[in-house]
């Protein structure tokens, strides 16, 4: 199978042993041994395509990416190719890194730009969020561990990349000399991709305005003023946790109205209170409050071991002589942070015991529990005992 580039052509496959389109008549393989076999997507500014190497015996997998700009207006077009010749340029500076893309090959044939790159095969993270569900803690652990020396290895070269997001991470299948099961255990499994929207920050320019960029869920609130930062790429990696956590869209997990995130409601799973501290941190809206360099927060990360057998929680239960519930492993070293469910099943066990204080009554369920003697308390006083108990048993989270 050959696949035409020509964008006007009326029928653009073809068997795989010619040179030339049986249709349009244009030339099929790119500096004589790049072949596209079939497309992957398209943008506003280009086109991608599955090829092979046909210079090589094994004929390995690449990718094709065609600059072919839809928009109107000579400025944006402009722009498009300013930001199609950066990518080509990120990807040979950055592509000795094992889980950035190399560069094969950058060129103009037939009046069209190309650039060629390495074909990552696996799944990016929004399909596996959509395959297999929310992420855990484990998972989002073993993500940042993964990721974070990425990030700090562009950060080191002075490149920001501007567009992180789950369709620009790819797990890939497996890698040489080890499995080919696509796992989250796999160190050196994920891939940063998609350098497109990236930037070199000088000195000069780094306090300069320029064009805003990025995905709008999981960009940093100055990158949308045009004023990115390294702390924006840290910011954008935090929300894609977030995102992953719950599954929910980065808007949902922000009420815009107090200008706080609210992520916490909506976890799938329990995680640690420290590691839901990295993460907050890590998404502060104020670029001074969050992490200015990927080293702080693998300080903060690695300061943190959690164990290996860690398992969430079962929904926690409130005993009737107020005393809250714990798990002797779990809750009291991890400090565990209840989901939405477990916390509503809370007020309602608290409501139940401010009703028992105020009525003299048994609680239910408790044939053995001796009714209340004496005047009973203010209700102020008991709203303010077991707003304590709940502020005791939730570790003071909202």
């Amino acid at each position: 199978m050959s696949y035409c580039l020509n964008p006007r052509c009326p029928k653009p496959e073809n068997t795989g042993d010619v040179k030339f389109c049986l249709t349009c008549g244009a030339k099929l393989l790119l500096k004589d041994r790049y072949r596209a076999v079939k497309p992957l997507g398209q943008g506003g500014f280009g086109r991608t395509f599955l090829a092979v190497d046909e210079d090589k015996p094994s004929r390995p997998q690449c990718v094709i990416k065609q600059f072919y700009p839809q928009a109107q207006g000579t400025s944006t077009v402009q722009k498009a190719v300013e930001l199609f010749n950066q990518e080509a340029m990120r990807l040979d500076e950055l592509g000795e890194h094992p889980q950035i893309p190399d560069l094969f090959a950058y060129l103009t044939q037939e009046d069209r730009q190309y650039l060629v790159q390495e074909f990552i095969d696996g799944y990016n993270l929004a399909q596996e969020l959509a395959r297999q569900g929310a992420y855990n803690q484990t998972k989002i652990r073993h993500l940042l561990d993964d990721l974070l020396p990425v990030l700090q290895f562009c950060h080191a070269r002075h490149v920001i990349h501007r567009d992180i997001k789950p369709e620009n991470i790819i797990r890939r299948r497996g890698l040489p000399g080890r499995s080919t099961v696509i796992s989250e255990n796999n160190p050196g499994n994920l891939f940063l991709v998609d350098f497109g929207a990236s930037k070199v920050a000088t000195n000069e320019d780094v306090n300069k305005t320029g064009t805003s960029i990025g995905s709008p869920e999981y960009v940093a609130p100055e990158q949308i003023r045009g004023k990115a930062l390294f702390a924006s790429d840290i910011y954008s990696l935090g929300v894609t946790c977030i995102h992953l956590l719950t599954g929910k869209s980065p808007f949902d997990l922000h009420d815009i109205h107090n200008d706080v995130w609210i992520w916490r409601q909506y976890l799938k799973s329990s995680i640690s209170n420290e590691l839901a501290s990295v993460l907050d941190k890590m998404i502060e809206t104020i670029p001074a409050r969050r992490y200015q360099t990927v080293d702080e927060v693998l300080q903060d990360l690695h300061n943190w071991a959690p164990s290996t057998n860690y398992q969430p929680p079962s929904k926690p239960i409130i005993s009737t002589n107020t005393q809250p519930a714990t798990n002797n492993t779990s809750q009291t070293n991890n400090h565990l942070i209840p989901t939405a469910a477990s916390i509503s099943q809370i007020d309602t066990e608290l409501e139940e015991i401010k009703t028992m204080f105020m009525s003299g009554s048994k609680p239910k369920n408790n044939s053995q529990s001796q009714p209340q003697t004496g005047a009973p308390k203010t209700t102020s006083k008991i709203d303010e005992e077991l707003e304590e108990i709940r502020s005791k048993f939730l570790g003071n989270n909202p």
